[in-house]
């Protein structure tokens, strides 16, 4: 196969929080793709960068008394922990506070321009009268015209993914201040891609086969004209009045391009930025940024989550081919991950998978690497992580299977020598299946055929019994069997090695193979071939690690057993009753206890979650002149009526998690008993009366 030339990128995280689970999930997804492509002899150059642009961030600069930039680079500071703890291996990593990226985000601009595809206009915007300034989409919220799910942004919906204004909210509010905004004209500049052209090119891009056809099936809704002739897709408003912390626009003094305009285009500024210094030559590629990206035979690879369909499918693909530059070749979209089926989860666990936890744990990142591989398809559909099932596929599967082959094998090889001659014909079969699982992303397909190549190997090696032949006096027809078993393990790895890129290094040491390719991947060793000393591979995850992982509660530990002598006492003790359920927690330092931020909150409103039975959705006072949205697994206990206008506890700094019904704010505190089945009652807290929203407790 002619080599390839690839382009890579994943969808660039916005700079203003940590790496959460999805991000690791979609960077190992590329992360496989682009090894398994160097490992055919591709050339890939595979880059990320910052989203760094943008009211909000702008706004949490400023609540933290530091500049954005300043800002941005506390947070670009901690990626490298989490790439190379997950080894996940980018050409480069950038931002698009760049000058590369203010260079290229203009000349786009312009080139659109040029090409009669700018226009301005005065148009009606939310303003908020208290922060006196226009409020970004993102600082709106309201019910969603569509399907009038509550809370929802000023730009698209999180619960129907519909794509609007943030005049067509109902009953708009703004985050920053609470306050009911009004409207006020401005002058915005569009990129019209209701123009005829716009729509004949994506419907030919759409249908070229770079998209996945559910992908495609989404598409059509903003593509297809309804009967008068209309179609969904409208002119796109890529300017934001100042203040705002992004690019200038152009001969547009105060105006600035809307985030979403310029954060793709720092998936070229980043390519721009590896070539510049030096990158692109160290790797062995001699041209110019200029020159590689304008060759019509490099091949542009986005991966992205389905959140952002509309922006890589529709506005950047149109701003790449009305500008005069090469489109994508494909948009790669995933689904979201969730944790335990997202709401079926113990009331004694948390409720995510902290990809730096993990970490510090000490768990191998590669077990995660190999668990997520297992589940991913090319499609885009969620993908569930159960402990319990993570624990099975990696000791079962990973351990018990794979690496317990090298184990046992190796034992009656004399010397590590490898004896007679290799079947391949399975092999190759073998290799020629999951090269191309691999290609369409089929992860999950792939891990499962060589696991039944495991098998069968296993069998094998369990029916040949080499213990038995070596104490009958038959040590070469055992040697014969495993070095069979040791060849067949090699071939597993090279088929793993772009999962598992650590382990297959360490593989391939004791194999003393030499680096494994898809060329050399079912290549026997070959009779007199000697290998190294087996030293163990994979240790198993063990259950105690997955609780730390998850913070499983002493209540699901067993119960302490009485003290010798007798009948336990009324203290709380050793060997004493369980306050609750469960014994108390470890002890901490009160620099443990101040990290936790819990404020006075008002409710000012309460509602059920329609599509669940167990959440209630709480709208906030903190005291911080906007309002908070909180779900809490309450519903059982309470009706939103009784909530109504109650003060209670909300552990403020916890970091917002998104779910399928919208984004949750915080944490309420209430009290129950750690036996999920004593069904002994759900309390939230309630402070005395005189407390404000907004006051700490301490």
């Amino acid at each position: 196969m002619p080599q390839r030339n690839l382009f890579v990128t994943t969808a660039l995280p916005y700079a203003n929080g940590k790496f959460h689970i999805g991000h690791i999930m979609e960077y190992i997804q590329a992360d496989i793709w682009v090894r398994h492509q160097r490992m055919g002899g591709h050339r890939v150059q595979f880059v990320g960068a910052d989203d760094a642009h943008g009211a909000p961030i702008m706004i949490a600069a400023e609540k933290a008394g530091v500049t954005p930039q300043q800002f941005v680079a506390q947070i670009a500071a901690g990626r490298k922990e989490y790439l190379d703890g997950f080894h996940i291996r980018f050409d480069n990593w950038h931002s698009t506070d760049s000058t590369e990226n203010t260079e290229l985000a203009q000349a786009i601009y312009r080139d659109l321009k040029a090409n009669g595809l700018i226009a301005s206009r005065t148009i009606e915007q939310f303003f908020d009268p208290e922060k006196n300034m226009f409020l970004p989409d993102r600082f709106i919220k309201g019910e969603c015209p569509n399907c009038h799910a509550k809370d929802q942004y000023g730009d698209n919906c999180e619960v129907c993914s519909k794509v609007y204004s943030p005049t067509d909210l109902i009953e708009p509010y703004s985050t920053l201040s609470g306050a009911k905004p009004v409207l006020r004209t401005s002058e915005h500049f569009f990129f019209q891609l209701s123009d005829p052209r716009c729509l004949q090119f994506l419907t030919r891009w759409t249908t070229s086969g770079a998209v996945q056809p559910e992908v495609l099936n989404k598409i059509k809704e903003w593509l297809q004209p309804d009967e008068s002739g209309k179609t969904a897709l409208g002119d796109w408003d890529i300017s934001r009045d100042e203040p705002y912390f992004g690019i200038p626009i152009p001969d547009a003094p105060g105006k600035y391009f809307y985030v979403w305009l310029d954060a793709p285009v720092g998936y070229l500024a980043s390519l721009k930025n590896w070539f510049d210094k030096g990158g692109a030559r160290a790797a062995g590629e001699p041209r110019s940024y200029a020159d590689y990206i304008a060759d019509p035979a490099v091949e542009q690879v986005h991966f992205i989550g389905k959140d952002i369909i509309t922006f890589h499918t529709l506005f950047w693909p149109a701003m790449l081919h009305f500008s005069g530059r090469k489109v994508p070749s494909n948009v790669f979209v995933h689904g979201f991950l969730t944790v335990n089926n997202g709401e079926k989860m113990s009331k004694s666990r948390g409720t995510g998978l902290d990809p730096l936890k993990y970490l510090s744990l000490g768990m191998n990142s590669e077990w995660l690497r190999y668990y997520l591989a297992a589940k991913l398809s090319g499609r885009n559909e969620d993908i569930d992580f159960n402990p319990d099932d993570f624990m099975a596929r990696v000791n079962s599967d990973l351990v018990g299977k794979y690496v317990n082959i090298a184990s046992r094998a190796v034992k009656f090889l004399p010397g590590g020598k490898l004896v007679g001659e290799f079947d391949t014909a399975r092999a190759e079969r073998l290799v020629d299946e999951v090269r191309n699982l691999l290609e369409g992303r089929e992860y999950g397909k792939a891990v499962r055929e060589i696991m039944a190549y495991a098998d069968e190997v296993n069998t094998r090696f369990d029916g040949a019994a080499p213990w038995k032949l070596v104490k009958e006096g038959k040590g070469d027809a055992a040697a014969l069997v495993c070095s069979d078993c040791i060849e067949a393990f090699k071939v597993m790895t090279a088929c793993l090695k772009p999962i598992l890129p650590t382990l297959a290094e360490a593989a391939e040491q004791f194999l003393r193979s030499g680096s494994l390719d898809w060329a050399n991947a079912a290549r026997p060793l070959g009779s007199g071939h000697v290998i190294g000393e087996y030293k163990h591979l994979m240790q198993r995850v063990e259950a105690k690690q997955l609780d730390a992982l998850f913070e499983v509660a002493a209540a699901e530990t067993p119960p302490p057993q009485p003290s010798p002598g007798g009948g336990g006492s009324n203290d709380a003790g050793p060997g004493g009753s369980e306050p609750g359920g469960e014994p108390l927690a470890a002890e901490i330092t009160i620099d443990d206890f101040v990290k936790v931020d819990l404020r006075i909150a008002k409710i000012v409103n309460c509602e059920a979650v329609e599509g669940s039975t167990k959440l209630l959705r709480l709208t906030l006072d903190v005291g911080e002149g906007r309002h908070r949205n909180v779900f809490s697994g309450i519903a059982s206990a309470y009706k939103p009526e009784q909530l109504v206008g109650k003060l209670t506890v909300l552990v403020a700094n916890l970091a917002p998690r998104k779910m399928k019904f919208g984004v949750s704010e915080g944490m309420v505190l209430a009290a129950s008993h750690a036996d999920d089945e004593a069904d002994k009652g759900i309390y939230v807290l309630e402070p005395f009366p005189g407390a404000q929203p907004g006051m700490r407790v301490r």
